[in-house]
């Protein structure tokens, strides 16, 4: 977000909504493939433990289960909720592709 803002300010031209939005959705993309990759090694860790049988198992299982659950919802947080609710935050300060050209 700061680069595209520092290039639209080096260029003359004014940050617009637009540009708020494809900085997010860059954002937001280049951080999938990491978040993914420790969601994934995280939970081939944790779901034998909640499939498993034996001793000790029920108190293992009261382990993985809020954990499983920590690592979907922060996966839910980082890639959707957290850049929309930037964007709304931000936006309202920011100029619209029309009202940038009239300045």
């Amino acid at each position: 977000l700061t680069e595209m803002k520092a290039k639209r300010e080096a260029e003359g031209l004014p940050f617009t909504r637009a540009d708020l939005y494809g900085a997010i959705m860059e954002g937001a993309v280049e951080r999938v493939r990491p978040k993914m990759m420790t969601v994934v090694a995280i939970m081939a860790g944790l779901l034998p433990i909640m499939w498993s049988t034996g001793t000790g198992s029920e108190v293992m299982r009261r382990i993985a289960m809020p954990m499983v659950g920590g690592m979907v919802s922060s996966t839910i947080l980082t890639l959707i909720v957290i850049p929309a609710l930037y964007a709304l935050i931000k936006q309202p300060g920011l100029f619209t592709k029309q009202e940038a050209v009239h300045e």
